[in-house]
């Protein structure tokens, strides 16, 4: 005889072979899974087990409406009834042919008065609202209003030197330092010819755009690819005298025992006269030229975007020495708390992605 509930009409009795009970429970336990499909998993566990709609409404704080209903989906439908139904809506009104139309020309053409499309102008080619244009583009990533600046080295030995850094980067040598040398220079000391305006809620911080210069300083540093850590020194100008005293400074620094490995750009200055004679009596350094128009190569390059970012770009600065004791304050808080880059591309994979680009570059060449 069926089992009544408090109140309402009798209920029909829910049960559940082993196969669907496991797929219940399997739904039941799940983290992956929405959150109300697994709500009407434990309720139906819970009414196969002869628990009444009203005390499972009570558990779930639910109408008991709402338990039957799910009752009577799955009885019906299986585990296909517990995802619902599509609910009626506004149909489409662009169909795909028509979004295909305006990826294409977004891609493909250029407007005749502009070098790239706007989301007005192809509102107006293509007849599609506004707010439809800039749905559908951002939705694809499409974005015609950005570029990304590039450059292919034109070094005649450029997989060697590739080959040559990330082997460094990837396989470094046993009792060695690998080191990422590089120079900034002209870092100016700029000060705001007005106080800067706080940052506040709803605004961002504000700065004069014009400014009084102090003089530049030339900051030389050398990267522990291995530990993070930074060797770095202010200098007025940049030539191969300055870049020898950094050396010699480096020298100082690294024990003795180790051999070193330099990785440099093809600037002049690390290939003087005088720069080849010191090394050839320091026979523990040995120079890695990263290759032409390559400086993203070079690691040393992310810590000057670095402290660009957080110590230069936004500092008001008086005079050069107070520059140059806010770039010491940085390192000295940066190596404290120092990681390395984590470097994960190969030389292949780097040349594939070269390949790549080239294939692209020649395909659209009119």
């Amino acid at each position: 005889m069926p089992t009544q509930s408090r109140r309402g009409r009798p209920r029909v009795p829910l049960t559940l072979a082993p196969p669907e009970r496991a797929e219940l429970e399997s739904f039941a336990r799940s983290r992956a899974l929405p959150a109300g499909l697994v709500r009407r998993a434990q309720m139906l566990l819970l009414s196969a087990d002869g628990v009444t709609n009203t005390a499972i409404a009570e558990r779930f704080a639910t109408s008991v409406s709402l338990v039957s209903l799910w009752r009577g989906r799955y009885r019906d439908q299986g585990l296909a009834g517990l995802y619902g139904e599509v609910r009626p809506g506004r149909p489409r009104t662009h169909d795909d042919d028509r979004i295909a139309t305006l990826l294409k020309q977004t891609l493909e053409t250029r407007p005749r008065d502009a070098t790239q499309w706007t989301v007005r102008a192809l509102s107006e080619t293509t007849g599609i609202s506004k707010s439809s244009v800039h749905r559908y583009l951002t939705l694809f990533g499409v974005q015609p209003h950005r570029q990304r600046r590039f450059k292919l080295s034109t070094d005649p030995f450029f997989v060697e030197k590739l080959r040559d850094v990330v082997g460094l980067y990837l396989n470094p040598p046993d009792h060695a330092l690998v080191l990422s040398v590089d120079e900034k220079s002209q870092v100016q000391a700029l000060e705001r010819t007005q106080p800067g305006l706080p940052l506040g809620l709803g605004y961002v911080q504000g700065i004069t755009h014009d400014y009084y210069r102090h003089g530049t300083t030339t900051l030389f540093a050398a990267l522990d690819v291995a530990a993070g850590t930074v060797l770095h020194q202010c200098k007025p100008r940049h030539r191969h005298q300055e870049f020898l005293a950094f050396l010699r400074y480096l020298d100082a620094q690294v024990p003795p025992h180790l051999d070193v490995h330099l990785i440099v750009d093809n600037y002049g200055t690390h290939k003087h006269a005088k720069v080849r004679r010191w090394l050839a009596r320091h026979p523990r350094y040995h120079l890695h030229f990263t290759p032409t128009y390559a400086s993203w190569l070079n690691q040393i390059e992310r810590w000057f975007a670095l402290i660009t970012q957080r110590a230069i770009r936004r500092g008001s600065f008086t005079s050069v020495p107070q520059l140059v004791a806010k770039i010491d304050q940085f390192v000295q808080h940066y190596n404290r708390h120092a990681r390395p880059f984590l470097w994960t591309a190969t030389a292949d994979s780097i040349l594939g992605k070269i390949e790549r680009l080239c294939t692209v570059i020649n395909g659209t060449r009119h």
